[in-house]
């Protein structure tokens, strides 16, 4: 081999290896559809800012922000917080808008709006609802769950906001 061509070569495989680099980052981002990995015990919800532990009744929403070109997902530690919070956002009707819970058996995730809820399981903000994807005696629709989560938070004010409000009624 001459000398000018035993100098092209690493030029060319430096080449090639900032090329596949460039390629391989470029690619290895989170999906734009679905759930994505959740770091348990070091994620926290976006409602309550609770760490993420239970791995049987957490949600996900997925938004795509007019303003962003890439979608964004949002962490929940219960079902509940995560309605409650998409309820004053400017995606809140976007078709585009995913809602992921895991099931509460598997702690697969699955589809919330096709998810069927049961009531009376213990979950971290006391909503109560677990997921499943198949239907079950007694179990609640999306929309069902949904009102179930907005009563209970109307009747009892799940994160306490009412113990500020009693405080400042004490003074």
């Amino acid at each position: 081999m001459n000398r000018a061509r035993r100098r092209a070569v690493p030029k060319v495989l430096t080449l090639f290896t900032l090329l596949l680099i460039a390629l391989l980052t470029g690619c290895s981002g989170e999906p734009e559809t679905g759930p994505v990995e959740v770091k348990w015990d070091r994620d926290t919800c976006e409602r309550c800012r609770m760490v993420l532990s239970d791995r049987f009744h957490s949600a996900q929403i997925r938004v795509f922000p007019v303003e962003k070109k890439r979608s964004r997902v949002y962490k929940f530690d219960d079902i509940g917080c995560a309605l409650l919070w998409l309820e004053d956002k400017p995606w809140r009707d976007d078709p585009r808008t995913e809602i992921w819970v895991t099931d509460h058996r598997s702690g697969e995730w699955i589809d919330a709006g096709s998810a069927i809820y049961i009531p009376n399981q213990t979950t971290p903000m006391e909503y109560g609802l677990g997921a499943q994807p198949e239907p079950s005696p007694g179990g609640l629709g999306f929309e069902q769950a949904k009102q179930h989560i907005f009563e209970l938070e109307a009747r009892f004010n799940a994160h306490g906001t009412h113990l500020k409000e009693n405080a400042e009624q004490r003074r």
